[in-house]
């Protein structure tokens, strides 16, 4: 039968047979967001997991499924599911957990966006109930009630770097019947696995050092096989899906995770010394250096005596950061973090959702500067750090050790 130009364009080329004596040393890309069928019965045996196979793009992709096995074997998960964003996997993480008049208890200090989510639309909307609170108390049992479903936290805050307790707050949490929520994005699983330690559910915004390069967004959330079967049908709903060219970088950019974290948390460690041996500043924020208030908890449940890439400072004043900020040439004021460049950011960027009388009462001062420590050679920052300081001293501008 003769076909015509269109039909050949159309038909044509959908599928390659590779030869049996080899196979990609990469996983190839799955860019279809639709798969065929021989029959109607076999599409719907497909569609209600009466067969394995893939139905439609939102529903699972191979290249995807490639990610998904690395990330929930790193975080000692049953299952996991990748997201288009970080937010997008804490918030169908968050509301896989709930329903409106339950209660939800906080880390007081959390990620901007996840704080706004909380409270101004669970909390503002959903007439779900949101409790802030240090949830290194020691009388956090005080805080839960009958209605509590979730204790949520991340394992290193965000901008404040304090260390979770995971293990004893897993343990309240589930004295009470409540599941509790970690956000790893800090941390990694190469410093941190909070299911290890007792945790029920883990999210990462793995736009930042999972990734590590700056050129996709996405979101994973790790937990059992229970828990993730409510999240990926709720995803199904509001449809946040990972597009597979982005998991297949992300699959790649997990091969030297390991590698790139430990040099990051390398370089963070060198970083804050420098800063905490200078008294021309103030407090430094970082797991690693004995004089900080977690470092004990840290050095007990992170790994292989590794702290993260993250580190903030008390320059005293917006006005300071941004005296710093305009001087310098290798670090750069960035809105995200966990990439192979030192970057800097202050708190009227990582919490903008926030109100200043918001951002002081979670304890937050205006002359915070968080560092997401990169991969260079560490001297060189240090040393431009140094020379900035010193030019800002020279010219009589104090900066405020409050």
């Amino acid at each position: 039968m003769d076909t015509k130009f269109m039909t050949e364009l159309t038909h044509l080329g959908a599928s390659v047979d590779l030869p049996s004596s080899s196979r990609p040393k990469v996983a190839p890309i799955y860019m279809s967001s639709a798969y065929v069928f021989d029959s109607s019965k076999t599409c719907n045996d497909v569609s209600y997991e009466r067969k394995e196979g893939y139905l439609y793009g939102s529903y699972g992709n191979p290249t995807t499924d490639c990610l998904k096995e690395i990330i929930q074997n790193l975080e000692c998960g049953e299952a996991a599911e990748v997201f288009s964003s970080g937010m997008s996997a804490i918030t169908l993480a968050i509301m896989s957990q709930v329903k409106s008049g339950d209660h939800i208890i906080a880390n007081s200090v959390i990620y901007g966006n996840s704080f706004k989510f909380l409270k101004s639309e669970l909390e503002g909307q959903y007439n779900i109930e949101v409790t802030m609170v240090d949830l290194n108390e020691e009388n956090l049992h005080e805080y839960f009630k009958d209605n509590t479903k979730l204790v949520y936290a991340e394992s290193i805050s965000n901008p404040l770097i304090n260390v979770l307790d995971i293990e004893r707050i897993s343990k309240i949490a589930h004295d009470y019947g409540a599941k509790l929520l970690v956000d790893n994005t800090f941390a990694t699983p190469i410093v941190c696995q909070p299911l290890k330690l007792g945790a029920d559910i883990v999210v990462h915004s793995a736009t930042k050092f999972l990734n590590g390069h700056s050129d996709i967004m996405a979101g994973i959330v790790v937990s059992t096989k229970e828990v993730m079967d409510r999240v990926i049908d709720l995803s199904r709903t509001y449809g946040p899906i990972i597009s597979p060219f982005d998991a297949w970088l992300l699959t790649r950019s997990m091969r030297t995770l390991e590698l790139r974290v430990n040099k990051h948390c390398d370089n963070a460690m060198k970083l804050a010394r420098y800063l905490e041996s200078n008294d021309k500043i103030g407090k430094v924020f970082y797991p690693g250096l004995e004089s900080f208030e977690d470092h004990g908890l840290a050095t007990e449940i992170f790994n292989n005596g590794q702290y993260g890439a993250m580190l903030a400072v008390d320059l005293g004043s917006l006005e300071m950061i941004e005296e710093f900020i305009k001087r310098s040439k290798l670090a750069k004021i960035v809105a995200s973090l966990g990439s192979f460049t030192t970057s800097l950011c202050d708190t009227t960027i990582t919490h903008s959702g926030m109100t200043r009388e918001e951002r002081i009462e979670m304890g937050l001062p205006d002359g915070l500067l968080r560092i997401s420590t990169g991969l260079e050679n560490i001297e060189d920052i240090i040393e431009e750090f140094d020379m900035i300081i010193n030019e800002i001293m020279k010219e009589g501008v104090l900066i405020n050790h409050g």
